[in-house]
């Protein structure tokens, strides 16, 4: 018996108090090993079904940051520098954005995806491409289909790579797990090829057809009244005046030698242009008269744009290249902004109820007191309110006060708008104007003991743009040349007219004013030149 209890005590005794808090140690982790397993095992699914829809909200809060920050491309469209945007939608189409007129709606494609062509400047290089061949107006509407293409591929894959990009970037900040990030990266690229892909496959070319206008564009098919034909009629119309303007050439070397008038050499040359509405080719037509007829200064009496937006702004760019002082009043197809484009070119003046000394001659200007640029108030007479009458009349009155107050006598006064020049009557002997697209001469009501005025209305030295296309006959350039003798008194003026198509000719008419004080016209023979 003591035996066993020795061999029991032996056996108790072999282990010590540290083997007996490591057994009890792996014991307890096995038991929480089994413990976690199960309760991993009951929440597998749920943990699993949040996961996934994390995954699922952080892909899609990647894809639309990506989309919006890095779904745009520059790119040019013909003529047009333009914007190429993506961005998310519920019912797809494209917006055709040409600020600040408005916008075209075209139902192109259906799909969470919507394209926006935002229309900027025009490149001045190109636009005098179009202007100088004709035959390139046909080219680039073709290369703009391509430009079109092209832009749309560069923006939609500037657009993938821009979603995958900015969602793994979300993903890898949220999870910080690699295969995650990696789930989250594929689908978005899952996502954003799918959603293009749509677009693609529903796209519908004939949409083209049928836009819908919001903002000024309401307006644009009474504007231009129909399209295809206007189209086609200027074709023709640019031809014809590829070959006209080369006339012009001709012109002062045919009428200088007229027995009736020969400019003095002290004579200032002035070449008054008004409502060119947009119309390249009447740039053109200006710079060939500058040169030939030795232009010393040039007067636009408004209505160089048409709408007065920013895209049009960049026309008013060949200002420059005459290199002669260019002495500009608003029109009312002319913004602000249309003004300040023309203020920023190195010859051009913008008189805004103010006065300038140019060649001598001082000269003092009013811009119109409307903005309009809607066929409803142009020309003069159509939409013209009691209220607008008393705006019109009014600006005349307000240059009259400043002529008068001049301290050096005024020689020109320019108005936009004939209705304007009455209040002028007395204070200057020559009022120029324009906006009703007809030349006319006329004397206005001379006042009590003071000179009389003589009012020049020029026509449309861009044949009214593409509104002048409308009719059975679209209307004529026309300009006129001004010669000032050494006292700045006027003593002849030459108006010239380009024929519109079918008059393949170009005109020029020479008045001699026998009594310059008087301002009375004699009029010359009319030569044309075919």
């Amino acid at each position: 018996m003591d035996g066993q209890q020795n061999e029991q005590h032996g056996t108790g005794g072999d282990e010590t108090p540290a083997t007996g808090r490591r057994r009890a140690w792996t014991a307890w982790r096995a038991w929480a090993a089994r413990v976690a397993t199960a309760r991993s095992g009951r929440r597998s699914p749920l943990r699993m079904a949040g996961m996934t829809l994390a995954v699922m909200v952080v892909t899609l809060a990647g894809v639309i940051i990506g989309v919006v920050g890095g779904g745009r491309v520059d790119t040019d469209l013909g003529p047009f520098q333009a914007t190429l945007t993506i961005s998310p939608t519920t019912d797809g189409g494209t917006t055709v954005d040409i600020p600040p007129l408005g916008a075209l709606l075209l139902d192109s494609h259906d799909g969470p995806t919507r394209l926006t062509v935002r229309l900027g400047a025009l490149d001045q290089r190109r636009t005098e491409a179009l202007i100088d061949d004709p035959a390139s107006i046909q080219r680039a509407s073709q290369s703009a289909v391509e430009d079109v293409r092209a832009g749309v591929m560069r923006l939609g894959l500037r657009t993938v790579a821009s979603a995958v990009l900015a969602t793994m970037l979300l993903a890898a900040l949220v999870f910080r797990n690699a295969r995650r990030t990696a789930w989250s990266g594929g689908l978005a690229l899952l996502l954003t090829v799918g959603s293009l892909a749509t677009a693609a496959g529903t796209l519908r070319p004939q949409a083209i057809e049928e836009p819908r206008y919001e903002g000024l564009l309401v307006n644009a098919p009474a504007v231009v009244g129909d399209a295809r034909r206007i189209a086609n009629d200027y074709t023709r119309y640019a031809e014809q005046l590829q070959r006209l303007v080369t006339n012009v050439s001709q012109l002062y070397t045919t009428v200088s030698g007229l027995p009736v008038f020969e400019p003095a050499p002290d004579t200032t040359r002035v070449l008054h242009v008004s409502d060119m509405h947009l119309n390249p080719t009447g740039w053109q037509l200006i710079r060939t008269v500058v040169e030939q007829f030795d232009i010393d200064v040039v007067i636009d009496t408004g209505d160089i744009t048409d709408w007065g937006s920013e895209p049009e702004a960049s026309f008013v760019g060949s200002i420059g290249v005459l290199q002669k002082p260019y002495v500009f009043i608003r029109g009312n197809h002319d913004s602000g902004r249309t003004a300040a484009a023309v203020a920023r070119q190195p010859n051009a003046i913008v008189l805004q109820n103010s006065t300038t000394t140019v060649a001598g001659l001082t000269i003092a200007g009013i811009g119109d007191p409307r903005f309009t640029p809607d066929k409803n108030t142009s020309p003069a007479g159509s939409g013209l309110t009691k209220q607008v009458a008393e705006q019109v009349i009014g600006v005349g009155e307000q240059l009259a006060d400043t002529v008068r107050k001049s301290p050096e006598p005024v020689n020109i006064a320019l108005v936009h708008d004939p209705a304007s020049a009455g209040p002028l009557s007395g204070t200057c002997p020559l009022v120029l104007a324009g906006h009703t697209h007809a030349r006319q001469v006329s004397k206005l009501p001379q006042q009590p003991g003071l000179m009389p005025t003589q009012l020049m209305v020029e026509g449309s030295t861009g044949g009214a743009g593409l509104r002048g296309l409308e009719g059975e006959k679209p209307t004529p350039l026309s300009m006129s040349v001004l010669y000032f003798d050494k006292e700045k008194l006027l003593q002849a003026y030459d108006d010239i007219t380009v024929g519109g198509t079918g008059q393949a000719q170009v005109s020029l008419e020479r008045h001699v004013i026998q009594d310059p004080k008087a301002g009375e016209p004699v009029p010359v023979t009319p030569t044309p030149t075919r």
